[in-house]
């Protein structure tokens, strides 16, 4: 059950100045809006105690004193991996005792919590001075520029994949039924690459990427999906393709493809996966696919065309117009690692 919120001093002093002009508990609960067990139990501590001060509260005194509390903050903010065992032992070498839950306690009411570290990219000096270049020079762009842009990136799906996490209802020492598992596969069981492109109109054309992809093939995608894709997304003759810095995007073939082909590229800071919403895209995809439990690489790559298919225009529209928000976290983070 959770603690009741403390009732404030003055209005239990109220209480009792209406308790000693001869009102009752239920007068008083009606008039101040409180339960009448509340200013009961209030008007008791007044009678036994004299007072309506919080008094001093029993209990176990902790053994971690304000110069140890502040060793510990020190060490989980120099180092933030070091485990409570680790501190614990850091304690005990100055003949202090304390058991490790009691160290993650003190630190939790520091406001200090164990948690699971993100994955980010790795960011270079050089990648977040591009980043943060790029945001600066995007942040007053207008909305009609980003929902003329061409968003393309390709991913790879796994069969048996771990992109999303399940719960179970179970009892004690069930934890490896079969029902309550998730098989898998070593290497995930197959996978399929696919490359995917949306706007802020709707999603684009979807391709599987068979065999090997390089600079020819990618190009060989390009010619195949871009133009019809702007033409689906009714994008104006000023759009732009958006593509990341990946090699086979940035070869000279892959450059000189692009220029004969007129298609203007949007300039792309590295290491920027948070930057490119389609990214969000790939998240539904793959927790769709899943969903549906493919059997081989076949299926996957049917369920992968079908649900990217459904992908409703309305969820791009909300997330190109959410993206000079993207913008101002990498700004507000000055080029570094932001929780898109």
């Amino acid at each position: 059950m959770p603690r009741s919120k403390e009732i404030q001093k003055q209005m239990r002093k109220r209480i009792i100045e209406l308790y000693q002009f001869g009102k009752g508990y239920k007068a008083i609960s009606k008039a101040l809006g409180l339960q009448r067990t509340t200013v009961r139990a209030i008007i008791h501590k007044w009678r036994k105690h004299g007072t309506v001060e919080n008094l001093p509260r029993s209990g176990q005194p902790t053994k971690i004193t304000p110069r140890a509390q502040r060793q510990l903050i020190q060490e989980v903010t120099k180092d933030p991996t070091t485990t409570s065992k680790e501190l614990q032992a850091s304690l005990a070498s100055v003949k202090l005792s304390v058991h490790d839950s009691t160290i993650r306690k003190r630190l939790g009411k520091n406001g200090l919590h164990g948690r699971v570290q993100r994955r980010k990219p790795l960011l270079s000096q050089k990648n977040i001075k591009g980043r943060l270049s790029f945001a600066r020079k995007h942040l007053d762009d207008p909305q009609d520029f980003w929902n003329n842009t061409l968003w393309t990136d390709e991913t790879k799906v796994e069969l048996f994949g771990r992109c999303v996490s399940h719960y179970v209802w179970r009892k004690s020492n069930t934890a490896f039924q079969k029902k309550n598992i998730i098989p898998t596969v070593k290497y995930g069981g197959g996978s399929g690459m696919v490359w995917g492109c949306f706007a802020a109109s709707g999603p684009g054309r979807h391709a599987v990427i068979s065999g090997t992809m390089n600079s020819a093939v990618y190009q060989n995608i390009l010619k195949e999906n871009v133009r019809p894709s702007v033409c689906d997304l009714k994008l104006k003759r000023t759009w732009v393709l958006q593509q990341d810095n990946d090699p086979k995007h940035t070869s000279k073939s892959t450059s000189e493809w692009l220029k004969k082909n007129k298609m203007k590229t949007l300039e792309w800071p590295s290491q920027s996966p948070d930057l490119n919403p389609i990214e969000m895209l790939w998240h539904d995809l793959k927790k769709a696919v899943h969903a549906r439990k493919p059997s081989n690489v076949a299926d996957l790559q049917q369920f992968c065309k079908d649900e990217w298919a459904k992908i409703p225009p309305q969820r791009c529209k909300r997330l190109m117009a959410s993206y000079r928000k993207r913008l101002i976290a990498v700004v507000a983070a000055k080029g570094g690692p932001t929780s898109y």
